[in-house]
């Protein structure tokens, strides 16, 4: 199989990890940013192009590629694709949005003989720097056979779930149980600092047994040491959980885990933490257990007040 032109929209803290990939595999042909500086500066250190548009991204490629934040911000991008985009194309959508989002696009794009996949991802910040995200994926076997290349070059793991939806909805999966895993890591944690336990030693070891995880291994330690840098931000998990409530709204069903986690985000939200990764649920953990106030966010993200 010859290997696709593939170009990439949305450099953020996932986009930037994924669009190297891209170009290590020597498949990047040319980005495109909603700040023109950001493409311009990333085209310039991965030799590729930067578009004026998306319209003119889209002439140049045979697979697009996007991860953008929302819902309408996808919509919005494939409008602005429409007039480029050639028959055969397939248009990957690395974003987290709802089920029902995804198949409106593949329906938009239908039309014009292109083929949408649903690809939502799972690993975080370093993941899309290394290469070894989990990909869940909705869509045709036909589209996903010319995407492969494009998404082995940003995941490790790649799983066909079934048809255009189906991608988003295990991505909705996903993200309840993160917020399950970042609400037990994070208490767990805050209690052990409560009982006086060197901390390090108790990451190591809980790690390391049956309640060992990802979220221990990869932001326990910068979360006792008050260190937030977002790997992912905490106010998107909480977009995404509203995805599930509406996923589970549909079947009248309520999902508490959920409903409490999006609780603790509004209150880490209202004290300045929206930027911060999820792992900042330890400072309401921490107050809660020392029975004191939750700090503010400083200027910085990451940083308390």
């Amino acid at each position: 199989m010859s290997q696709p032109r593939v170009g990439f929209i949305g450099l953020g803290t996932m986009g930037r990890g994924m669009a190297a990939n891209l170009h290590r595999r020597g498949l990047l042909q040319t980005v495109w940013n909603r700040t023109a500086a950001t493409a311009a500066r990333f085209a310039a250190e991965h030799d590729c192009h930067a578009a004026p548009t998306p319209a003119a991204l889209a002439g140049d490629c045979e697979v697009v590629m996007l991860c953008v934040c929302a819902d309408a911000d996808v919509l919005e991008v494939l409008a602005a694709l429409q007039p480029g985009l050639r028959a055969g194309t397939v248009v990957i959508d690395c974003s987290t949005i709802g089920a029902d989002t995804a198949r409106q696009a593949a329906a938009l794009l239908a039309a014009q003989d292109v083929a949408f996949l649903d690809c939502p991802v799972s690993g975080g910040a370093e993941g899309a720097r290394e290469g070894t995200l989990t990909v869940m994926i909705g869509g045709s076997e036909s589209a996903l056979e010319i995407a492969r290349p494009a998404l082995a070059a940003v995941g490790q793991r790649l799983v066909h779930m079934g048809p255009v939806g189906a991608g988003q909805a295990t991505k909705a999966v996903n993200q309840l149980v993160a917020a399950g895993i970042a609400q037990a890591a994070t208490e767990g944690l805050a209690f052990a600092a409560r009982l006086n336990l060197p901390l390090e030693k108790v990451i190591e070891v809980v790690g390391s047994g049956a309640a060992g995880s990802w979220f221990m291994q990869r932001r326990g330690e910068s979360a006792v040491r008050g260190e937030f840098a977002p790997g992912f931000r905490l106010a998107l998990h909480d977009k995404d959980l509203a995805l599930c409530q509406q996923l589970a709204a549909q079947m009248d069903a309520q999902l508490p885990l959920v409903e409490m986690t999006r609780t603790h985000y509004r209150r880490l939200i209202e004290a300045g933490w929206g930027d911060a990764d999820i792992s900042a649920l330890y400072l309401l953990k921490q107050a809660a257990l020392e029975q004191r106030q939750l700090p503010a966010a400083g200027a910085g993200t990451g940083e308390a007040r």
